[in-house]
């Protein structure tokens, strides 16, 4: 692979040899068993990642001191010899691939929860680690040195299990970021203070890990070299700090961000490819060793010139590995259009596990824990799928149907797929979405047979005339539209200035990109209005929101929450939280709020109060199809709306309705997937 020929070069540090430069980032995923053990769908995980070709795979943080530094309530622990041999399975399942692992070694600190762990969590202080957070207990400095000796411990467990490095988590928020950050550090004993002072508690960690593995045992140190938080450290003031700590470092994992930055720690997608080389390049340049570099890199191109100028030796893909474990062997086939890239959506990986504490999944990849081998399976007997919508959902169905031998036929009203989906691709920060409906158009278009019928309407004659064994129902939602005085009439003026989604999106070219001393009033503070938000005040525009709720961005995941936080106070817009909109009119809206009537006068309007399902054919097609055997599903948001990871999950879910069927085997199964 000339075209890549530094991201497939091999790199040594010390006992560890890495085939290629591109490193798995250690990701939490709440697979683990409730003690802190490894199961083995947790080490398949890991494996499918290792049989895509990954160069390094760096385990999710495992906890040191149990429970007082936990992370979470299904964290893998390293605090006991019991958890070696799970641990050593998951080294033989990745090595056997041929790719090294590394674990993450870690102490939570202030950002436990003491709802989770039964104590008050400890830290360097008593600051908490996020506005609003617990308030931890300042660690004495015998509990210091104890806490370093078991680091040191933890180290000498995964050298035992079979890894190939081991790497201190000294960034986001966890103990080692707390004794560094400013933020977070106000002790006045040796300490805190200076940056020699602050660095002594990670200096005291690396040294109890160097000595329990060795010289030659690669150590890996991870770090938010910038915080972006006020107050906290610059890339100026870790460098300064790391000089005090990092001597025994053989590799550093540069990143970035706090709890109340997490918008740069997780990226948003709004930032650019590879934004965080720049850091790397600065750890590189002041310390002489190996850096790591990532930050929403998906394109093996921008990849390629980050190790070309030489700002980092290694990429790291965190998302991007969740998204597509084959990465690297596309990328060294030549299969670049063929790479499902994360689309920075956030939703099921730092939305489920940090918002709801469940395990992770994926907006692109429905099979993010249990793999894709099920293309290896196919129909016994002939099986004819027709699916009506070519948005995400309906793709997702009609492809999975083809690779299994189905005979596919999908039908889409609009000159092209990708439904919804396709619209929120245009707006500023959901751009990256145009990317997985690339992947799934050009996945349809290799499939023989599959035929995708853009222009055409679905009827009962059209779909019958198909004979289908199956009909997938997939034809979304429409914008919710509540009867509000004054609304429909506003939407249905010609030159009106209130808009849907659709409106908005079919408007954009019209709008100027300065939008300075306009006037945008958005109703509606979900996930459709922070979009809003992003889209016009970027422009200049001066916005309003109404909101019925308490908060704006109620229905957002985290990352998105944190980086709208800063946006409403960047751009000053102005929030009617828990507010009514009883009227609208061609520029104004009226809206109820504390039992007072209020006006909001705009020059454009957005509305995105939610979005209703849309199944005009759904009953027609039960009632003739079903008294012919056809099964019939409904899917996606025609089913109800919601997020487009609901509909690509039921979209693949068409392999539970063929199992159910008989189509596998000849046998209706209760097996699902």
């Amino acid at each position: 692979m000339t075209e890549y020929s530094n991201l497939f070069a091999p790199l040594t540090v010390k006992t560890m040899t890495l085939p290629n430069r591109v490193v798995m980032m250690p990701m939490g995923t709440n697979f683990a068993q409730e003690n802190g053990g490894i199961n083995e769908a947790h080490i398949h995980y890991y494996e499918q990642r290792a049989r895509g070709g990954t160069g390094l795979l760096v385990v999710e943080n495992v906890c040191v001191d149990f429970p007082l530094g936990s992370n979470g309530t299904t964290q893998l622990r390293m605090d006991h010899d019991r958890y070696i041999p799970g641990l050593a399975r998951l080294c033989e399942a990745v090595h056997k691939h041929g790719s090294c692992v590394a674990v993450q070694i870690n102490h939570a600190g202030a950002s436990a929860m003491s709802s989770r762990i039964g104590m008050r969590p400890v830290s360097a202080s008593d600051l908490p680690s996020k506005p609003g957070g617990e308030i931890p207990r300042p660690l004495k400095k015998e509990e210091i040195a104890g806490i370093a000796r078991k680091f040191g411990e933890a180290a000498r467990r995964a050298k035992i299990a079979g890894f190939d490095a081991v790497e201190f988590h000294a960034g986001h928020s966890y103990l080692a970021s707390q004794f560094l950050s400013p933020t977070m550090n106000d002790r006045t004993d040796e300490f805190g203070g200076c940056p020699e002072n602050r660095a002594r508690f990670p200096k005291m960690a690396v040294e109890e890990i160097r000595k329990a593995v060795g010289p030659q045992f690669p150590i890996l140190v991870r770090l938010s070299l910038d915080e972006f938080a006020e107050g906290g450290n610059t890339v100026e003031d870790s460098l300064e700090l790391m000089e005090h700590f990092c001597g025994e470092a053989d590799l550093f994992s540069v990143s970035a961000g706090l709890n109340t930055s997490l918008q740069f720690q997780i990226d948003v997608g709004s930032l650019p490819d590879g934004w965080r080389s720049y850091m790397a390049k600065a750890v590189k340049e002041r310390f002489g060793k190996p850096a790591i570099t990532m930050g929403n890199i998906r394109s093996p191109k921008v990849a390629e010139e980050i190790l070309e100028r030489g700002d980092a030796d290694l990429i790291g893909l965190g998302r991007g590995l969740i998204a597509e474990p084959e990465w690297v062997n596309k990328v060294r086939k030549g299969q670049i259009c063929q790479l499902r890239n994360c689309i920075s959506c956030n939703t099921g990986c730092a939305g489920n596990r940090i918002g709801f504490n469940q395990p992770i999944r994926c907006t692109v990849n429905p099979a993010v824990d249990q793999g894709e081998d099920y293309y290896k399976r196919k129909v016994t007997r002939p099986c004819n799928v027709v699916v009506i919508g070519g948005g995400v959902a309906g793709l997702e169905a009609a492809c999975t149907a083809a690779e299994v031998g189905c005979a596919s036929v999908l039908l889409e009203r609009g000159e092209k797929l990708g439904g919804l989906s396709a619209f929120l691709s245009k707006v500023s920060d959901k751009f990256r979405v145009n990317d997985f409906i690339d992947y799934q158009v050009d996945r349809a278009s290799r499939l023989k047979n599959l035929f995708a019928l853009t222009k055409t309407e679905a009827t009962l004659e059209k779909v019958g005339q198909f004979h289908p064994d199956i009909i997938v129902n997939a034809t979304g939602s429409q914008p919710l539209l509540p009867p509000v005085e004054g609304l429909a009439e506003a939407l249905r003026q010609p030159e009106s200035n209130v808009f849907t989604i659709s409106g908005v999106i079919n408007k954009k070219q019209a709008y100027a990109d300065d939008l300075t001393g306009k006037r945008v009033a958005i109703a509606g503070g979900g996930a459709a209005g922070v979009d809003a938000i992003e889209f016009f005040a970027k422009r200049g525009a001066q916005v309003s929101i109404v909101e019925r709720c308490h908060e704006i961005g109620y229905d957002v995941d985290p990352i998105t929450r944190c980086n709208l936080k800063d946006n409403l106070e960047k751009y000053s817009v102005e929030q009617f939280t828990n507010s009514t909109l009883t009227k609208v009119t061609a520029n104004t809206f009226h809206i109820q709020r504390g039992g007072k009537e209020e006006t909001i006068a705009f020059d454009y309007a957005y509305i995105c109060l939610g979005m209703q399902s849309d199944a005009p054919l759904l009953h027609d097609l039960c009632q003739k199809f079903r008294e012919t055997g056809t099964e019939v599903i409904n899917i996606g948001n025609s089913a109800r709306a919601r997020r487009m990871i609901d509909g690509v999950r039921e979209g693949r879910n068409i392999l539970a309705v063929l199992e159910r069927l008989g189509y596998f085997d000849g046998v209706p199964s209760l097996h699902s997937y």
